[in-house]
């Protein structure tokens, strides 16, 4: 799985987030807070989940 495809697939899930918190009347600031931190994991996840492992020596 390619990252960007899995970053790609977090952002619509970011996006679906948002949306749901702006329709249950979420103050916006907190709304980025946590599209942030969610990004932030996303990062790490999918850096994780697509990295290459090393060959052995």
């Amino acid at each position: 799985m390619s990252f960007g495809l899995y970053a790609t697939g977090f952002a619509i899930f970011i996006a679906g987030l948002m949306y749901g918190a702006h329709l249950l009347h979420v103050p916006g600031q907190w709304i980025a807070v946590g599209a942030i931190i969610l990004l932030g994991f996303g990062i790490l996840s999918g850096v994780k989940a697509t990295r290459q492992k090393d060959p052995p020596a």
